[in-house]
């Protein structure tokens, strides 16, 4: 469930229209009978609580292309912790991308199941196979005939994407199954 008041104007919004209900049930309880106040009053927690309901909801946008950047050159982010070989995942990547003027860059983050040394042959094993799996990657993409570059990002996901989004404005950033291994509870 999403917020109904997400902004200051809509939490005004929804001030003024409780402000005039009340207004309403106060008039129909003096000018009227206090019951029907009463029973008006009900009516518009009713239809305040649906339309509350059904704001919060939340809705999926309309249109999931990405936007432009400011060269008009659409940047797409792919981080990856295997093969970007499927056929459907290569045909989302064209999709998003949109054709000739469109920018691709792959990282490939290398993941070590230890957190230890910042140097042991785990980690340099993990980047090898990183490499491979670019490699792989950017062969796919190529075949499937769309221009990326890419780079071994860092061994913690996150932190890969962090600095590939520090250096490459992304508009858009599909993320393809990463699995990190996390270290057991002590």
């Amino acid at each position: 469930m999403h917020n109904p008041l997400r902004s200051e104007a809509e939490a005004f919004r929804w001030l003024v229209v409780i402000g005039a209900a009340a207004a309403s049930v106060i008039a129909v309880a003096l000018l009227i009978r206090p019951a029907l106040g009463v029973a008006w009053g009900l009516v518009l927690i009713a239809i305040g609580v649906g339309l509350a309901w059904r704001s919060s909801r939340g809705s999926l946008p309309r249109s999931l292309g990405g936007r432009r950047g400011i060269d008009d050159r659409h940047r797409l982010l792919v981080v990856a912790d295997q093969t970007v070989g499927g056929r459907a995942l290569v045909e989302e990547i064209r999709e998003r991308a949109g054709g000739a003027d469109s920018e691709i860059l792959v990282i490939t983050p290398a993941l070590a199941s230890s957190g230890g040394a910042r140097r042991s042959p785990e980690l340099d094993e993990a980047i090898e196979l990183a490499r491979q799996r670019l490699e792989l990657c950017l062969q796919a993409l190529q075949e499937a005939g769309l221009r990326a570059r890419g780079r071994v990002g860092d061994s913690d996901p996150n932190r890969a994407i962090e600095d590939a989004l520090a250096e490459f404005a992304a508009d858009e950033v599909i993320v393809v199954d990463l699995e990190v291994e996390t270290a057991p509870p002590r």
